[in-house]
């Protein structure tokens, strides 16, 4: 029972539910590698353990920040935003969870060393840029206004980039131009759950898009990246080597639409919010599923 209980408790303390995502981005890079008559499920699985140690070492660092500058005691919690309460609670401690996030980082920071002995030297720039951008996200970039385009880059676009090259050995601009949706949604992920977050990190000294701009002008530049995602999806077949099957992703249109009106109508009430939150933790993982089932068709 108390095996159980530490099980759960630290995978609370590392939102585990939110780490489908990286699971869900080695997909596509890998699916892009098939695609290009390359493939090893061995290395998948370990480029996989890698980006999921990288987005768990992200939400411990995250936690961390947020219970030393006390933003989650003043955050609403919903299911998708306000952090684990794990430290709140004493479940954990500071030390733990510190060990836990250097831990982490080192471990997926040695994967990536081996992919760039193995794959070539533009592994371990992306490796190094992700490292960077995961210690010090929630120190700096998001005090800095630049958080979403970091989480975009780092978690999105950089992780399907890759893991195509630490299978492949090369790089295309098809890749790097798919890749592109990808990384849009995964800074659309955390730009909308900014939304009800907005005052407590505003209380502990950040500076992202939303406490820049306000949500009213927020809503307006979410349903339009909403917009810009599936028209890089229906447009990539025609302008670059891209399988016509990608144009599957856009049947996720219908969530990336009723999240847009949700957040237009709702962005300044957060108990409304809520289900755009929902809909469009939906409208990424099911997109960016769609598109690596698209490439191995």
């Amino acid at each position: 029972m108390r095996e159980k209980r530490f099980i759960a408790v630290w995978l609370q303390q590392m939102r585990a539910p939110f780490l489908v995502l990286s699971i869900a981005l080695v997909l596509v890079g890998a699916a892009t590698a098939h695609w290009h008559g390359f493939g090893h499920a061995g290395q998948s699985l370990l480029l996989g353990l890698g980006v999921v140690l990288a987005h768990a070492a992200v939400n411990l660092f995250n936690e961390l920040s947020d219970q030393r500058t006390r933003i989650d005691e003043h955050t609403p919690r919903t299911p998708f935003s306000g952090g684990s309460g794990m430290l709140q609670a004493g479940a954990t401690t500071p030390r733990q969870v510190a060990i836990a996030a250097y831990g982490s980082l080192l471990a997926a920071g040695a994967i990536g060393v081996f992919f760039a002995f193995r794959a070539g030297w533009p592994i371990l720039v992306l490796a190094v840029a992700g490292a960077i951008a995961i210690r010090f996200y929630t120190s700096h970039l998001s005090h800095w206004g630049i958080g979403e385009l970091a989480s975009g880059l780092t978690l999105g676009s950089f992780v399907v980039i890759g893991v195509h090259y630490a299978l492949t050995s090369f790089m295309t601009a098809d890749i790097i131009y798919i890749s592109s949706v990808p990384g849009i949604l995964t800074a659309l992920l955390l730009f909308l759950n900014e939304f009800p977050d907005a005052e407590a990190d505003r209380f502990g000294g950040r500076r992202h898009l939303v406490i820049l701009f306000g949500t009213k002008a927020c809503s307006l530049i979410y349903a339009s990246a909403v917009f810009v995602v599936f028209a890089l999806v229906a447009a990539g077949p025609f302008i670059l080597n891209i399988p016509y099957t990608v144009l599957i992703a856009l049947a996720a249109t219908p969530l990336g639409a009723a999240a847009a009106y949700l957040v237009l109508r709702h962005h300044d009430d957060p108990p409304r919010l809520v289900r755009a939150q929902g809909l469009n933790v939906a409208l990424v993982i099911v997109t960016d599923l769609l598109l690596a089932l698209a490439y191995y068709l």
